[in-house]
């Protein structure tokens, strides 16, 4: 948790910088991805309880739920927390045999340019119990 709003502040300043630099990027048209994937990517500071990105390129591990092309994809935001919330949160465990949460409540259309890096995929059970949960969601 950020300690004071100066430092907040600065998070956001360099997450533009990062932004900026994202977003002129030439398309990675030599990029691969599916659904049911596990990528890093950079998400950067967001605002109120959003869930923001971490380390120096303000990413985070998402599940890739839906391509529309190579530049859109609906994706959610993966956290390490397990909670016990049955709304939010759908809990699988990773290749590495970590549990790992799908943040169903923060779903969203991300451009392909912030993908960083494939960790893997899951499994189709898993994948269809998180689609089976969002339904729920909605």
């Amino acid at each position: 948790m950020l300690s004071t709003n100066s430092e907040k502040a600065r998070l956001i300043f360099e997450w533009h910088k990062i932004k900026i630099d994202i977003e002129l990027t030439e398309n990675k048209d030599n990029l691969y991805f599916y659904e049911k994937d596990v990528w890093w990517a950079s998400l950067g500071v967001n605002i109120g309880h959003e869930e923001d990105g971490k380390n120096r390129r303000f990413e985070r591990p998402i599940l890739i739920l839906k391509k529309f092309n190579r530049h859109l994809i609906l994706a959610i935001p993966l956290s390490s927390k397990v909670k016990n919330n049955k709304f939010y949160y759908y809990k699988f465990i990773s290749n590495d045999e970590k549990y790992i949460s799908a943040i169903i409540c923060q779903i969203r259309l991300i451009s392909s340019k912030r993908l960083i890096r494939k960790m893997g995929n899951i499994s189709n059970q898993d994948f269809n119990a998180i689609k089976r949960r969002i339904k729920g969601f909605l």
